[in-house]
C-alpha cells in the first residue's frame, strides 16, 4: 500500500490513498468503494485520490453505525425488510413441509389425474343416456339421435368453456 502524497486541508495536513489501496485497506470492492463515495464516506480529493484520514474516520462511524443498527435509515429499513421476508419464506417453507407431513397437502398431479379420470366417466355416463332411454322407452329414432346430438353439444360447449 503507498500514501500519493501529503496535501495541507484547512491548516491541517492529509494523506492520499488511491482507490486501488484504499479498498484493499478497508477490505472492500471497487463498487463498495464507489457507493461510500456516492454517499460520502469515502472523501474523494482528485483523480484517483481519496483523503485517507477523513476517509477511515468517516468508514468506523458508518460502520460502528451499521453495528447499532443505525448504519442510515434506508440501509437498516432495507436490511430489516430483507430479515422479515427471509423469515416470512421460511416460515411458509416449514408451514408447507408440516401440512405434507400430516398429509393435508396433495400434488397437483394426483388433483388433475383424479379429475380427468372422474370427468371421463361422467362423459361416457352421459354418452350412454340415448341407448338406455331407448332400452326403456319406446322412441324413433330419429327422437334418439336428437338426444345423442343435444347431449354431445353440451358436452363439447362445456369442453370450451373457457373460450
Amino acid at each position: 500500500m503507498r500514501i500519493l502524497e501529503e496535501l495541507p486541508l484547512d491548516g491541517k495536513s492529509s494523506l492520499r490513498i488511491n482507490s486501488a489501496d484504499l479498498c484493499e485497506l478497508l477490505t472492500i470492492s471497487p463498487a463498495a468503494l464507489s457507493e461510500l463515495k456516492k454517499r460520502g464516506i469515502a472523501v474523494h480529493r482528485g483523480h484517483d485520490a481519496y483523503d485517507l484520514t477523513e476517509t477511515v474516520r468517516a468508514y468506523v462511524v458508518h460502520l460502528r453505525g451499521v453495528a447499532s443498527g443505525r448504519g442510515g435509515e434506508e440501509h437498516v429499513a432495507t436490511l430489516t425488510s430483507e430479515r422479515a421476508r427471509l423469515a416470512k419464506e421460511q416460515a411458509d417453507a416449514q408451514a408447507l413441509r408440516n401440512a405434507a407431513l400430516r398429509g393435508e397437502l396433495v400434488a397437483a398431479v394426483e388433483v388433475e389425474r383424479t379429475w380427468s379420470d372422474l370427468l371421463r366417466q361422467v362423459r361416457a355416463r352421459i354418452l350412454a343416456v340415448p341407448a338406455r332411454v331407448r332400452s326403456v322407452l319406446t322412441l324413433d329414432a330419429a327422437t334418439i339421435d336428437t338426444i345423442d346430438h343435444e347431449l354431445r353439444e353440451a358436452l363439447e360447449e362445456l369442453g370450451h368453456e373457457d373460450d
